[in-house]
């Protein structure tokens, strides 16, 4: 049976604000991507993501971003590699913390935003990031996006990387995302996002805004966790996958002591 890793994005409000459907979204993802505290997230939300995931047996892994909150880490930055490498020893070590104190541990690292999509194409940032987080921990599985850079310099570095999809967004002919400024970008009916998590599931195959196949490297399913309808089109993947005989179990399954 194919197996496949579900994620989101998971504790990114801050202070007095809250984002997305975390305690819905925990009863179908197998993994959560835990804000550290640059674009989102604080001490106080780190803190409760951990324990809620800890609590709900889904693997922890962190969501490091780049330092601008106003823009929720979605706009580059001009950071030099040496500072995207601090900025990620940063992050990892500060949910690292509070890990070790709900008695959890991280078990990847999958960079948000902006920073993601640099390290996508830019090699110096990429070996950064992969860098950083061999040095922090060897055994972090990297979530990177089909196709990127960020893959290539995991695997140089050593490290398990797990190539991740998206079904709630639309691809170009390249594999690449459609960026969000262009028509159609977004998938917001739950029966397109569950048919195209599926495809990449079994086939290997993402859909383009015009309704073509173009290949991609399905480990991992990423359901973004703001999205308004996020734990339906969550509830809805789940079912159609296991409908069709897939799996759901993250990367680090075999790696828990």
């Amino acid at each position: 049976m194919r197996a496949i890793d579900l994620n989101c994005d998971f504790g990114e409000g801050y202070g007095a604000y809250s984002f997305g459907q975390d305690d819905e979204l925990l009863r179908y993802v197998t993994s959560v991507n835990i804000a550290c505290g640059f674009h989102a997230g604080d001490p106080h939300t780190m803190r409760e993501a951990i324990a809620k995931a800890a609590a709900a047996s889904v693997s922890v892994g962190a969501h490091p971003g780049l330092p601008d909150r106003l823009g929720f880490g979605r706009r580059e930055m001009a950071i030099s590699p040496k500072e995207a490498y601090d900025f990620m020893l940063y992050q990892l070590g500060a949910l690292d913390a509070f890990a070790r104190a709900e008695g959890a541990k991280l078990r990847h690292m999958k960079p948000h935003g902006a920073l993601y999509h640099m390290a996508n194409r830019d090699l110096e940032i990429a070996e950064a990031i992969a860098e950083a987080t061999c040095r922090f921990d060897a055994n972090l599985i990297v979530f990177a996006q089909s196709g990127s850079l960020l893959l290539e310099a995991a695997k140089r570095y050593g490290l398990q990387a797990a190539s991740e999809v998206f079904a709630d967004r639309a691809y170009d002919e390249s594999g690449s995302l459609l960026p969000r400024s262009r028509s159609g970008a977004l998938i917001e009916d739950a029966d397109a996002a569950a048919r195209q998590a599926v495809a990449m599931a079994q086939r290997g195959v993402a859909f383009t805004a015009d309704g073509k196949e173009t290949k991609v490297q399905a480990d991992t399913i990423c359901l973004h966790g703001d999205g308004k309808h996020a734990a339906s089109f969550a509830a809805h993947i789940q079912k159609a996958l296991k409908a069709a005989g897939v799996q759901l179990e993250s990367p680090a399954a075999g790696k828990r002591p």
